[in-house]
């Protein structure tokens, strides 16, 4: 699966933020910032991520997914 079909999953999943896909090997880094996860523990932030990628890993699509998940304040900050 390319970068940008991932980075739309996590876009259509989570309107308004931003997404940033880097593809190394077969390993994909998501950096995700988004209002929505004010106030969210970080377990929750990344299930959140995570959830529209979900059919994809199953299916061995997307083999491994490292996650950042940020408020803009946490970037600004």
């Amino acid at each position: 699966m390319e970068a940008n079909e991932v980075r739309e999953l996590v876009a259509a999943a989570l309107p308004g933020a931003t997404v940033d896909v880097e593809l190394v090997g077969g390993h994909y880094n998501l950096t995700v910032v988004s209002e929505t996860f004010d106030g969210v523990r970080s377990v929750a932030r990344q299930q959140r991520v995570y959830a529209p990628l979900a059919a994809a890993i199953a299916a061995g699509t997307i083999h491994a997914v490292n996650i950042r998940a940020l408020t803009p304040a946490e970037v600004s900050g």
